[in-house]
């Protein structure tokens, strides 16, 4: 299994992450992305991702919720993390499914040995240049994210928010790297800023999707894009055990815990964690009438496409 949403970095975790980790391996989940949210979360899944080299992947984003009048500087701040010092807009063309590799690859090529990393980043970043002088081979970005538009309890920034989303959108365009997309109480104007770039965009996850028949038609209609399906799906009064199997198709899904946060059942009311992506990968083979191992075998592929090859180590 693949738990493509998890903010392992978290403080929630600080006790007991590496145990965390093994629970999760031992559940069979053989790979966990993990979002940033805000400038110093990237921090946070960048020495996470470190520490499970090669099991934990990162995505860096503005998360809607932490959009402020300060947007324009935030993104300045952390756009350098998508972009490397050598990036320019011919180079950002995503490879073949056949020839992938990472926006860091051509710089990890040219890695004589482990010890040479640190004087390699120290020619190769910019002074001023975040990952300057970090020690080891910066964990490339997987994806864009989290990012996305969400109206829930306030639309005070919701100007600086349209804004914020869409330059990360482009960002996506240029970089070829998915989308990882937020969107609470705001499909409507999500929608219609990816119509806007709807023919470049490489793919993405509409992460944490609780929605009706409507909504998932809408957002399928993005033909790169999957549905990131969690803990919701288990609980008892949830409508998508029924309505999934009747308007998405299990090519369109992928598997996802966002922990700590929404436990599935039984869990529910507990701390979330990645293992527990179990529960929600055998409640979706309940509803499609299929078995676990189809399930596992389907949202994998589903991965591979949408992430392809940066999700490898």
């Amino acid at each position: 299994m693949i738990d493509t949403h998890a903010h392992l970095d978290g403080e929630e975790y600080a006790d007991d992450r590496d145990a965390v980790v093994e629970r999760a391996r031992q559940a069979g989940v053989e790979r966990i992305f993990i979002p940033a949210i805000d400038l110093p979360s990237v921090q946070t899944v960048m020495a996470t991702c470190q520490r499970y080299d090669g099991y934990a992947f990162p995505m860096y984003g503005l998360h809607p919720e932490e959009v402020r009048a300060d947007w324009q500087t935030v993104l300045s701040q952390l756009k350098p993390y998508l972009y490397p010092p050598h990036h320019s807009s011919s180079q950002a063309k995503r490879p073949s499914s056949s020839a992938q590799s990472s926006p860091l690859s051509s710089l990890q090529a040219k890695q004589p040995s482990s010890s040479a990393q640190s004087s390699v980043l120290s020619s190769q970043f910019s002074v001023g240049h975040p990952l300057r002088g970090l020690g080891g081979l910066p964990p490339s970005p997987i994806a864009i994210g989290e990012v996305g538009l969400d109206f829930y309890w306030s639309r005070e920034f919701q100007q600086e928010q349209l804004a914020a989303f869409e330059e990360q959108v482009r960002w996506s365009v240029e970089t070829r790297l998915p989308l990882m997309i937020h969107c609470r109480k705001a499909q409507n104007e999500l929608v219609a800023i990816l119509r806007n770039y709807e023919k470049d965009l490489p793919g993405g996850v509409f992460h944490c999707f609780t929605g009706n028949a409507l909504e998932a038609e809408q957002l399928l209609q993005f033909d790169t894009f999957v549905l990131g399906i969690g803990g919701v799906l288990t609980f008892k009064k949830s409508p998508l055990p029924d309505m999934l199997p009747q308007h998405v198709p299990l090519s369109r899904i992928v598997l996802e815990t966002d922990a700590p946060y929404m436990a599935p059942v039984p869990m529910r009311g507990k701390r979330n964690e990645s293992a527990f992506v179990a529960y929600v990968l055998q409640r979706l083979a309940e509803s499609y009438g299929v078995s676990a191992e189809e399930v596992e075998r389907q949202t994998n592929a589903n991965v591979d496409r949408v992430f392809g090859n940066y999700s490898h180590d």
